[in-house]
């Protein structure tokens, strides 16, 4: 089913033992093999249940995780609260269920703010962090050279397409100087402080890091600590 893309892992799961799922007819059970052509047929109950799962949009401030609690700080999904609501944001009506249940679609570190995505759909975290995503990230990184002339000749190449990280090359970015002493840096991928270590590799210290896009969908006014819903006709 999430070959298919039908439902994620553990939805398939809760499904298959709620019995909404039939293989060619019969219930199915967990854990059951199938050749690949059959038909699956899901019961509309769980399209309804999927249909409730919430998806915000989160601008993440300094001092929070993207994940669990670590070393005494806590994680971002404790700011979607009814009063950290955007006032701008008109979307579905509040319900205390929609705070729980959050996980993080990628990561932001302790030291980085902007768009954070916090959902209780397991399509949407496949879609943006699954190993064959390919939805880009795009982020505004202010920096400044390590030493004098530290920064490498080749660098904005670099940064392009010709790195390593952990013995692995990157997959080609976008780069470019969006002022003096700021880069913007488009990401296919999402390996951990990727675009800290990326900047190092050529000379560059980051000074402050903000995530501004994630695919189509824009941080845009959207103030640090404060939440909004993803629209209907938003699309990452």
């Amino acid at each position: 089913m999430a070959e298919r893309a039908i439902a994620s892992r553990r939805e398939a799961d809760e499904w298959i033992e709620a019995g909404w799922v039939r293989v060619d007819g019969r219930l199915a059970a967990l854990g059951q093999r199938i050749r690949g052509d059959e038909r699956i047929d899901i019961d509309p109950a769980a399209r309804q249940e999927q249909g409730r799962r919430v998806t915000v949009l989160l601008h993440k401030p300094l001092g929070f995780v993207s994940g669990q609690a670590e070393d005494g700080h806590e994680p971002a999904a404790v700011l979607v609260t009814a009063d950290r609501r955007w006032a701008e944001d008109r979307g579905r009506p509040w319900h205390p269920g929609h705070g729980r249940g959050l996980a993080p679609a990628g990561r932001l570190d302790l030291d980085s703010t902007g768009l954070l995505v916090l959902t209780q759909d397991g399509r949407i975290a496949r879609h943006l962090i699954g190993e064959d995503s390919d939805v880009e990230k795009e982020y505004l990184v202010r920096v400044a050279p390590m030493g004098p002339s530290s920064f490498r000749e080749n660098g904005l190449d670099l940064l392009r397409h010709g790195l390593m990280l952990d013995g692995r090359p990157l997959r080609p970015a976008k780069a470019s100087w969006a002022n003096e002493d700021q880069l913007r840096i488009v990401l296919r991928e999402g390996r951990k402080r990727q675009v800290r270590r990326m900047c190092e590799l050529v000379g560059l210290k980051v000074l402050s890091l903000k995530r501004v896009r994630i695919g189509s969908v824009l941080l845009g006014k959207l103030p640090p600590g404060q939440w909004r819903y993803l629209r209907d006709d938003e699309r990452f």
